[in-house]
């Protein structure tokens, strides 16, 4: 399971120019999955973004979590995420999970964030999206399980 995370002031996806999902303040999450991944993986991922302490205290310290802000997390997969590129000029995409196991995993993860007490709002699994963002710091962190 692999992540990229980044911190955003308001991220959005549209789905052919309707708005499918959006955040506030919070994380973007890109999320892919490989054959291996299973329900242990995405408990242990949803709390380690649940956990982590990325927004700003007073004195200007990454010392604040998601709960803490009352962030959102806004969740996208990217099969993209487990692209192979060291040969040739066309990625290879063997390495992500096909539909069928990455579909119960992508809402497991979903259901998992929410269950932790998060806002999360999602893309649609397999549409071709437009992602918006405003990466706040930036800050974007790469998370693998």
């Amino acid at each position: 399971m692999r992540v990229v995370l980044q911190r955003v002031s308001s991220a959005s996806v549209s789905i052919e120019g309707r708005v499918a999902g959006s955040i506030g303040r919070g994380f973007l999450v890109l999320v892919g999955f490989t054959a291996g991944d299973g329900g242990e993986d995405v408990e242990w991922m949803a709390d380690k973004i649940a956990g982590l302490r990325l927004f700003s205290d007073d004195e200007g310290k990454m010392n604040l979590s998601l709960t803490d802000v009352d962030g959102a997390v806004l969740v996208v997969s990217q099969f993209t995420l487990y692209a192979d590129a060291r040969k040739g000029r066309r990625p290879s995409f063997v390495d992500a999970a096909p539909p069928e196991q990455a579909v119960p995993l992508y809402q497991s993860f979903v259901g998992a964030l929410g269950a932790r007490g998060l806002p999360v709002e999602t893309g649609e699994f397999g549409a071709l999206m437009a992602v918006e963002l405003v990466n706040d710091g930036p800050v974007t962190l790469i998370l693998e399980r």
